[in-house]
């Protein structure tokens, strides 16, 4: 499967002395911010565990195994809310989705809060988007902070996409992945008088699939191990939401999966097939980066804007707060910011990317970002930064399986509260069952008379579940309040 920290940490010096993009790299670091260029390159419904060094062997991804280790690798980096449009958008703005108010995938950015691609221009630099905008329906046209603008409307489509290109319709024949690095590729190589930020943002590996015939078959035959917490039996489902076990006929779950036009083995396959293209691009910007000579001193960063789940818990796709779902791929290469390569654990979210942008370009981070700079993480000078953070998501209309969900993470629990549905509540002990299999509160949610539960839950419960169920709770509580969304006034744990 993937590195361990040890091992991670005794092959750094190894691929920074010759990493696959071959150049030697320095070992001397400048922690003082400054007007670094800013590569972001955003991926869709990519796993955490989707970068085979680190994750999962049965991806395959040489080009992007041998960038993150050279580079500052984050184990926990999470969304606060997994699906496309929030999760974008609170990338640009800092924010989380109840106030950037983008909270489903049709709603558009609200033109008031500032972005960091906007404040960047303020700041000097010249600003590009390339790629998947995917916020307000189906409009493509050019957005306010971006110098260059290469996109399309909604989802696009993998091949022969028609393009908004700086506000022409451009039809452009080829593989979509393909041709949007062709796209940033060709804005590294033009001639810059200023710093830039060249803003990636890939629809892979997001489905409707349509690989490049170089790559079909690749997977065929193969298996995808699957979690042990797929399987439809009583004894795994015991603790758990009603509302889990039943999706697994829906749209999202592995038994209903897309209106059962598809298998899940079918789906694990084709994603696999979309990652080896992701991965072949990868190596061709980080190419032309070194060629240009912006390889040493770019902050390149690659993440996704959702996990995804592949049947644990008998579900697919994103949106629940289960750790397939929340956490992301990231790393962060920047030979002469980050002295050596190494694995970060602080838990850092989408919504610091704003922040820590704008503090590397020396700019004044806005009150209206929630988000917190990990520059000083990146740099060593900070650590155990976070305890805990908020996970939020809301019932959509469209896809009425997963209801809302309120939550709380620490580095070690994780407590997760329904919304709009009778349904249990969930309590995990990471540590302990990283899988979440064993939900804490599980046997003590009862029901009352009228079919309502208990809203006491734990407070039957002995110690420590009781304590940390009650911790958790405040937690909660604090974290709607700190964040602009606070609880209705009858509120109790």
């Amino acid at each position: 499967m993937g590195l361990s920290r040890r091992e991670f940490l005794s092959m750094g010096s190894a691929f920074l002395a010759g990493t696959s993009f071959g150049q030697q790299v320095s070992m001397a670091a400048s922690i003082t911010p400054r007007k670094r260029n800013i590569v972001f390159v955003l991926t869709d419904d990519l796993r955490y565990d989707a970068i085979s060094a680190f994750g999962n062997s049965f991806y395959q991804t040489p080009n992007l195994d041998a960038l993150a280790r050279a580079s500052a690798y984050f184990d926990n980096a999470f969304v606060t809310t997994s699906l496309c449009s929030p999760s974008r958008a609170s990338i640009l703005t800092g924010c989380y989705a109840h106030v950037h108010g983008v909270m489903n995938n049709s709603t558009p950015l609200p033109s008031t809060l500032p972005t960091f691609p906007r404040l960047l221009q303020k700041q000097g630099y010249e600003t590009a988007f390339i790629g998947k905008w995917h916020m307000g329906g189906h409009s493509d046209a050019p957005r306010p902070g971006f110098d260059h603008w290469v996109s399309f409307r909604g989802q696009g489509h993998y091949a022969n996409q028609t393009l908004n290109v700086d506000g022409q319709s451009v039809e452009k024949s080829g593989y979509l992945t393909d041709v949007l690095t062709d796209y940033a590729i060709d804005f590294l190589q033009k001639s810059h008088d200023r710093p830039f930020m060249l803003y990636l943002s890939h629809k892979a590996v997001h489905a409707d699939f349509d690989t490049l015939d170089r790559f079909q078959g690749r997977f065929d035959g193969a298996s995808y191990p699957y979690p042990d917490s797929m399987a439809d039996t009583e004894v795994n489902y015991k603790g758990k939401p009603d509302w889990v076990k039943r999706q697994r006929d829906s749209w999202h779950g592995v038994d209903g999966l897309y209106n059962k036009t598809r298998d899940l083995d079918t789906v694990v396959r084709q994603t696999a097939e979309t990652v080896l293209g992701l991965d072949e691009n990868m190596g061709r910007l980080a190419s032309a980066l070194r060629e240009e000579g912006l390889l040493e001193d770019t902050l390149l960063v690659f993440t996704a804007d959702n996990g995804f789940m592949f049947g644990e818990h008998g579900l697919i796709d994103k949106r629940a707060m289960y750790e397939p779902s929340i956490r992301v791929p990231l790393f962060v290469h920047c030979p002469s910011l980050i002295p050596e390569p190494r694995r970060i654990e602080e838990m850092v979210l989408n919504i610091d990317f704003a922040p820590t942008f704008l503090e590397i370009a020396g700019a004044a981070i806005p009150d209206s970002m929630q988000g917190r700079s990990f520059l000083k993480v990146l740099t060593q000078r900070e650590q155990n930064w976070r305890e805990d953070f908020l996970y939020e998501y809301f019932w959509e209309r469209a896809f009425p399986q997963t209801p809302t969900v309120l939550g709380v993470r620490t580095n070690r629990y994780k407590f997760m509260q329904y919304h709009g549905i009778w349904d249990h509540y969930e309590l995990y002990d990471l540590e302990k069952d990283p899988h979440e299999m064993n939900n804490l509160i599980g046997e003590f949610m009862v029901e009352t008379e009228g079919g309502a539960l208990d809203r006491l839950i734990a407070h039957r419960a002995p110690d420590p579940v009781k304590s940390i169920y009650l911790d958790l709770s405040e937690r909660l509580k604090r974290l709607l309040n700190e964040t602009g969304c606070a609880p209705e006034p009858d509120w109790r744990p």
